[in-house]
């Protein structure tokens, strides 16, 4: 895997014409497996012989894995997305009261007013003839997610700014080991701060629940797994939906004809997001999960122990799955077809925030859109700066000009 990160695609067809999973080498040789076709992701993602704790990790239980290494959080962390049966529903349980159909649906009316505001400010920077380029990820597609998951977390103002930029360090797989550890360091000492800030003035704030569900049984969730499931919830609560929204208005602004679908009816909104997620999803190669048995997926061996990636961005274009245009931009694929795609998860482990990424990316665009119908994108896309990590899946900017 090549740890500086950069389009997947092209690499991503190369593999699937050879398999469904593939042999994959992570930085520091780390050997691994990714599994890459969407029948075989969707099997292997709710196989009952699959884990996600790790002390199922082989390399790592031998001492074979450095401090530093650039994965590691991801497979060290403490929370929902390293903890398997009971430990894992035990602690989805008590996350998934911030994220019912009632409780998101309450959060609308505030997505709708931050993303007011942001469009406001775009006007202002764009200038009176909206030929300024601005750069869209950092004044709207990351100030949206972000504000909305700290609000939801009860994480004041001053943080958010150095929580993305930590963010974005520990989901990096070309940082070098002491960044990665001081990243590390520095995002528990900030999540630490909030949940003592918490702890001293609860607040009707999901780490106020969190902490309080701690106190009333001391066995439901510990201090590491406190500061792991905000960890958990900063990054997976932002990076995507920023990932989301930035490729959505790409994929857009590239695709003039499908744009004109929406706004003339014919497409919806919420057909946009489900496509941008299949197409060009915000997430490319997850880590990790690991059998528990040497388990054959589509025919190829995955021996126990192996860390495991998920590709979803492969899984996306799989064209024994989603057809020979699987490479295609297509508003329309989702109409009377039961295809879907993975983007987000199968099994046990689905995204818990599914429902507000979707519902924030589509307000997001929908309003964007129709302020800006001739939104388009300032640069080419090969002028683009990739994101430095197979893991996130986008640009690091992208400048637009309004009108």
């Amino acid at each position: 895997m090549d740890p500086a990160g950069g389009c997947p695609h092209a690499a991503n067809a190369r593999l699937l014409a050879r398999g469904a999973v593939a042999p994959v080498v992570l930085p520091g040789d780390v050997e691994a497996m990714a599994v890459i076709g969407h029948d075989a992701l969707k099997e292997f993602l709710s196989h009952p012989d699959v884990a996600k704790g790790a002390a199922h990790f082989t390399a790592l239980q031998e001492g074979l894995i450095p401090d530093g290494w650039p994965l590691k959080t991801f497979a060290t962390v403490q929370g929902m997305t390293t903890a398997d049966g009971d430990d894992h529903r035990r602690l989805r349980s008590l996350v998934s009261k911030a994220f019912t159909t009632r409780r998101v649906e309450a959060l609308r009316g505030r997505v709708e007013e931050v993303t007011a505001e942001l469009l406001d400010a775009l006007e202002a920077a764009g200038g009176e003839s909206g030929q300024q380029a601005i750069d869209l990820r950092e004044h709207f597609a990351l100030p949206l997610p972000m504000g909305v998951i700290c609000e939801l977390l009860g994480v004041d103002a001053e943080y958010q700014d150095q929580l993305h930029h930590l963010s974005n360090q520990i989901v990096a797989t070309d940082i070098a080991p002491e960044d990665a550890m001081a990243a590390n360091r520095d995002i528990v000492a900030v999540l630490s701060a909030v949940a003592a800030s918490r702890t001293e003035k609860p607040g009707e704030d999901l780490t106020s629940a969190l902490i309080a569900a701690r106190e009333e049984d001391g066995d439901r969730l510990s201090g590491h797994e406190l500061i792991g499931t905000l960890l958990l919830m900063i990054i997976a609560g932002h990076e995507t939906t920023l990932n989301l929204i930035t490729n959505a208005v790409r994929a857009l602004c590239r695709h003039r004809d499908q744009l004109e679908l929406v706004q003339n009816g014919k497409a919806s909104w919420s057909d946009v997001v489900e496509e941008t997620l299949r197409w060009d999803s915000p997430v490319s190669f997850f880590p990790f999960r690991y059998p528990t048995r040497d388990l054959t997926v589509d025919g190829t061996v995955i021996p126990r122990g192996t860390p495991v990636l998920a590709g979803y961005s492969a899984a996306g274009r799989d064209k024994a799955a989603h057809g020979e245009d699987a490479d295609v931009f297509d508003l329309t694929r989702y109409t009377g077809s039961t295809t879907r795609h993975l983007s987000l998860g199968h099994g046990a482990h689905f995204c818990l925030g599914s429902s507000l990424a979707r519902m924030e990316a589509t307000i997001a665009l929908e309003r964007l859109f129709t302020r800006f119908p001739n939104l388009d994108v300032a640069v080419t896309e090969a002028e683009l700066p990739r994101h430095a990590s197979f893991v996130g899946n986008s640009v690091q900017q992208l400048p637009v000009t309004l009108r």
